[in-house]
């Protein structure tokens, strides 16, 4: 079934005209005209340029292959084949993770009614998260994060200025039937966390007004800095939202009454004072274009079996289209993925000989080579093939995470010494990917195996704290307060 699935998509995209976009943030590749695709990376840039006005600061640069690679399909009945998922509420995908953040979107356009959630604002909600860990590496409440990101997602495009905060019309329906959660239990860290399979709450909605009247109410000016400043100063989440907007009976009150007025403010920046980067816009040379479904599918993330479904059609392509190293790149990553070690780095050499500085298939080369000699194909003196490989691909982008992150893995999957250069390779890292929840556990580990607890709290604690709440999230905050009260306990030791 899986790879009756996968083929009937393959089938009804192969031929289609795949156009690319490129800008200093983003990769977007759409089977639509060059023109839309110009609007819409025009648009992300500005998105990005705004937020970084607006909070004074930005995110790292990313490296040129590991920008956000968006594409864009058809339709929403195309999201749902490419994720094999007969949910129809998806409408697209955001998955951070780092050097390879990847968003799946049907076709752009504007939501049907005010009160349809439209693609292109849960990509600008899920960007918002990203800028967001882009530049603090503190921990705020479950609230705060989905108020921001709320907030920050009611964007429009005009002429002479771009809009911020205007009225998140499509959770209208939500504040008005959905159950209430109340003030207290929104304004603690863990802001009404449900349990799976719950009776669905405003929590978003009531999340999107708060943070938008403590914006823009004047009776509550400064209120939402105050708030963040007792945070940093370590006040626990409830004392910081008493000890910054007073009685919060009455905070709960003035929500109600802001979300209901009949208008409502936004913030407004003009054009001119965004600087964003030139856009390039082309159409795929044929190669890359018949690889595409494909190379989709590897990006959002295979099983072997998915993979193994693949792997013929790849393999036809790629005879196809011979000297294309992205081409080869591609079938790389599906022959790794299906558990042809030895295939996936003799493909990723054929690559690299046309193209020595391919990142992708430099990346897929290392990771071959690590499955190999972890698996007990390749002797353990192997290890220094390894790092070498990653090594080569770090040359190429200094600043692209994924070679910092497996040159620190080599070491710990070895067995032996790491070394500090290591240590610093995946705190770069988490640096340059702050969002992606495996390297913040691969880091918090280290720093509590190096007795460096403060320093792992830092790290744990928005993880532990995510709103996107799951087992890898519930272990973090379990850690976290073991680390913490192991911090304390060290603390009362050294009085006594």
């Amino acid at each position: 079934m899986i790879g009756t699935l996968s083929f009937s998509m393959l089938a009804s995209s192969a031929h289609a005209d795949w156009s690319e976009a490129s800008s200093e943030h983003f990769i977007i590749y759409g089977d639509q005209s060059e023109k839309s695709l110009r609007l819409f990376a025009e648009r992300l840039e500005l998105f990005h340029a705004t937020m970084a006005q607006v909070l004074r600061k930005a995110p790292p640069k990313p490296s040129p292959s590991s920008r956000v690679t968006i594409f864009v399909v058809s339709s929403d009945d195309e999201v749902r084949k490419l994720m094999q998922a007969d949910n129809s509420f998806m409408k697209g995908i955001y998955r951070p993770r780092a050097g390879a953040t990847v968003a799946l979107v049907p076709q752009l356009r504007h939501a049907k009614s005010k009160y349809e959630l439209a693609p292109e604002t849960v990509l600008y909600h899920e960007y918002a998260h990203h800028f967001m860990y882009g530049i603090t590496a503190r921990a705020y409440p479950r609230w705060f994060v989905e108020g921001f990101a709320e907030f920050f997602a009611g964007v429009r495009f005009q002429s002479k200025q771009v809009d911020l905060g205007m009225p998140a019309e499509h959770r209208a329906m939500e504040l008005v039937r959905s159950t209430h959660v109340p003030i207290r239990e929104l304004l603690s860290m863990a802001g009404g966390k449900r349990e799976p399979n719950s009776r669905y709450d405003a929590f978003y909605g009531q999340s999107w007004a708060l943070f938008h009247c403590l914006q823009f109410s004047p009776g509550r000016a400064g209120q939402l800095g105050r708030y963040q400043a007792l945070l940093a100063q370590g006040k626990p989440a409830r004392e910081a939202a008493e000890g910054a907007f007073g009685d919060l009976d009455e905070l709960e009150k003035d929500v109600r009454i802001y979300w209901n007025r009949a208008s409502m403010i936004h913030l407004s920046i003009a054009r001119d004072t965004l600087q964003i980067g030139p856009i390039g816009v082309s159409q795929l040379p044929p190669g890359p274009a018949a690889m595409m479904p494909i190379n989709m599918r590897s990006k959002i993330g295979l099983s072997e079996e998915d993979a193994a479904a693949l792997l013929p059609e790849a393999q036809q392509l790629a005879a196809q289209y011979p000297e294309d190293a992205d081409v080869l790149a591609v079938l790389a990553e599906i022959e790794l993925a299906a558990g042809h070690g030895d295939a996936a780095a003799a493909t990723a050499d054929r690559a690299l000989a046309l193209e020595p500085k391919n990142v992708n298939a430099q990346l897929q080369k290392g990771y071959a080579v690590f499955h190999k000699v972890e698996s007990g194909a390749l002797p353990r003196e192997s290890w220094a093939w390894v790092r070498n490989e990653f090594a080569k691909a770090n040359a190429i982008e200094n600043n692209h995470p994924i070679p910092l992150i497996q040159f620190y893995r080599s070491y710990r999957v070895q067995g032996v010494k790491l070394t500090p250069n290591a240590v610093d390779g995946l705190a770069s890292a988490m640096q340059l990917a702050p969002f992606d929840s495996s390297v913040r556990r691969m880091l918090s580990q280290q720093l509590i195996s190096d007795k460096r607890l403060a320093e792992a709290t830092e790290v744990l604690a928005p993880l532990a704290y995510s709103p996107h709440r799951n087992e890898f999230t519930d272990r973090a905050l379990e850690l976290l307060l073991d680390v913490q009260a192991r911090i304390e306990s060290e603390q009362g030791q050294n009085r006594d």
